[in-house]
């Protein structure tokens, strides 16, 4: 990354999907920021895909790229 651009890195949610025989993965913080894949490793490489697309759409269009403010929360259940 010798551009100058920085390293972002944004929690992923990943979920199987019966529908769709595979798994589903969203970025909370980056709202329609969305990808499939057949197996987590490919959902996975192509929700990345997906973020740094969004990334620059949103760069492109003039918007703040948010960063990740995440928390751990225990409960007993």
């Amino acid at each position: 990354m010798g551009d100058g651009a920085r390293v972002l890195e944004y929690t992923v949610i990943l979920r199987r999907d019966d529908d769709y025989s595979g798994y589903w993965a969203e970025v909370p913080a980056l709202p329609g920021c969305v990808s499939q894949g057949k197996s987590k490793e490919e959902a996975l490489k192509n929700v990345k895909e997906a973020i740094e697309l969004h990334v620059e759409s949103m760069r492109e269009d003039g918007e703040e790229v948010p960063g990740e403010e995440s928390y751990r929360v225990a409960v007993k259940a």
